[in-house]
């Protein structure tokens, strides 16, 4: 029993089950995209590679391709176009089948700079489950059919995320520079180096964007002025303000009727103000995944233009919602955001209703900037939330508190059909609690036997802490079995001496074995997929690439 007193459907606790439950998923996933007429026909992919091809094989200039049939051309700094000026030796098909494959790498390797090595105590099946959530998000449906680059754009930013959390610094910067040099939205992950004082990373971010579109200006000087003078001032190339895609805070405005830049500034300056209070909140508790969390979220607000498959760069803020131990919070607005119902309101935004439907992705991500918890510490890491030169994020939950040694605690049993994950059998928790060992939270028997019940992995090798030491599961504490060392970390030195782990061994001459019995809290444990109705989609004949 869950400790609210509800259980869940029981998950499969075969191997076979499990895979049936894919198929089954798997089927539903199809059927939705096979029947929901999402697909963009690459869409932005042909302004881009019409506009290479253009400049390459037709002389025209960058910024005056248009695709034929519409008014909507190349909308990207030049930096953009000289990146992408391999596609003019490929057909079109090659350059297609290449742009997904690109964003499938993209996607894993974000996901895995984002969740760190935690993601194998779930295995095959959680990752199974993974993918048939991601295929239903509608921004990230909207970025593969597309064609579009926020994907590998994300991968650049939490690229350098990951090097600031885990004490590599030397490179940081680079991978915000790039991308602010291809998009200029990301140029706002700049401005979070310099809220947490990442001087040399912002100044490394800053050189980088700059020396990029220094490039770009020797390349196509001519496109360089025409970009830096007046495209980038006009927004009409872009699309349509009102456009129902357009889920930022100038979207609301102009859906209203509200064509006045000075009310847009002032929301725009007070939604950077909130940022800049709780970013460097984040940081301050070295937070890493919140503040670039919100970092995302306040750029989707305060661009100008936010087409829903920008909307990419709201899936950090989820993968926070869970590890702060709101997964119903997350699960319920995934659901909304996989539903299209913006698209509801394609026709007439007007009214209440237009005002409230219309803008419901604008709602989402203002209400995540306000209330995305900050400060947590997840646990399945030892990198996760530190920043170097500054102090380890520490959990606020009384849960969480390391006690003594007990030489009658019992061991965690391995009892799963799963490779690399444990569970705890519930007379093993009743143990725990005759042992004498301190239990905190509703008690131990009772997280055992929720996770019994929901099947829910416990642990893995190296993946709960396990050592010689007791550790704390959240709701009670057992005592870890045997495990293997911290050498088995990927950011952990290789050889004897670990020092240079965050939160493995904390002091030189520490070798394997030192850091084990990790406290854990049972806040950070992902859980729950969602599974939404499918509205009407985008038009890609009504807006540009962006």
């Amino acid at each position: 029993m869950s400790p609210d007193g509800f259980r869940g459907p029981r998950p499969p606790g075969t191997d076979r089950g499990r895979v049936l439950l894919l198929l089954a998923l798997a089927a539903a996933v199809t059927v939705f995209t096979a029947t929901v007429p999402l697909l963009r026909d690459w869409f932005d992919l042909r302004v881009y590679y019409g506009t290479v091809n253009s400049w390459v094989h037709g002389g025209g200039h960058v910024y005056d391709y248009r695709v034929p049939g519409t008014p909507y051309g190349f909308t990207y700094p030049p930096f953009a176009a000289v990146v992408m000026l391999p596609m003019a030796l490929v057909g079109p098909g090659t350059a297609t089948v290449t742009a997904l494959l690109l964003n499938l790498a993209a996607l894993a390797a974000a996901a895995r700079l984002w969740t760190g090595p935690g993601w194998r105590r779930y295995g095959w099946y959680g990752a199974g489950l993974a993918v048939c959530a991601l295929a239903l998000f509608e921004p990230l449906r909207d970025t593969f059919s597309f064609g579009q680059v926020n994907l590998l754009l994300l991968a650049l930013v939490l690229t350098d995320a990951r090097l600031l959390a885990t004490g590599r610094t030397r490179w940081a910067g680079v991978g915000i520079g790039l991308a602010a040099a291809v998009k200029l939205t990301p140029a706002l992950f700049i401005g979070l180096l310099l809220v947490t004082r990442r001087r040399r990373a912002a100044a490394v971010a800053t050189g980088v964007a700059a020396g990029a579109t220094a490039l770009a200006a020797l390349v196509a000087p001519d496109a360089s002025r025409f970009y830096w003078t007046r495209a980038l001032w006009d927004t009409t190339r872009v699309g349509r303000l009102d456009y129902v895609s357009n889920q930022s805070l100038q979207g609301v405005l102009a859906r209203l009727g509200v064509e006045s830049r000075a009310v847009w500034a002032v929301l725009v300056l007070l939604v950077l103000c909130c940022w800049v209070r709780r970013a460097a909140r984040a940081g301050a508790a070295g937070d890493w995944r919140a503040a670039f969390a919100l970092t995302g979220l306040t750029a989707c607000l305060v661009s100008p233009v936010t087409w829903v498959h920008h909307l990419v760069w709201l899936l950090p803020s989820f993968a926070v919602l869970i590890r702060a131990g709101r997964p119903r919070v997350a699960g319920a607005l995934y659901a909304v955001l996989c539903t299209s119902v913006v698209w509801l309101w394609f026709d007439d935004a007007s009214g209440v209703d237009g005002f409230l439907g219309s803008n419901t992705y604008t709602w989402i991500t203002l209400g995540l900037l306000l209330w995305l918890p900050v400060g947590h510490a997840p646990g399945d890491h030892p990198a996760v939330g530190h920043f170097p030169g500054g102090r380890r994020a520490t959990s606020r939950s009384t849960s969480a508190t390391a006690v003594p040694p007990s030489a009658a605690a019992p061991a965690i049993s391995v009892a799963s059909s799963q490779p690399g994950t444990a569970s705890v059998a519930s007379t093993e928790a009743a143990g725990v609690a005759a042992s004498g060992v301190p239990a905190t939270g509703a008690g131990a028997d009772a997280l055992v036997a929720d996770a019994v019940a929901t099947g829910a992995p416990v642990t893995g090798a190296g993946a709960l802490g396990a050592g010689d030491g007791p550790v704390t599961t959240g709701v009670g504490t057992v005592a870890a079995g045997a495990g293997t060392d911290c050498t088995s970390w990927p950011d952990c030195a290789s050889g004897p001496d670990c020092a240079s782990v965050p939160g493995c061994a904390s002091g030189p001459g520490r070798g394997p074995g030192h850091g084990r019995g990790r406290v854990r809290s049972a806040s950070s444990e992902p859980t729950g997929s969602t599974r939404p109705a499918a509205a009407n989609p985008q038009s890609s004949s009504s807006r540009a690439s962006s």
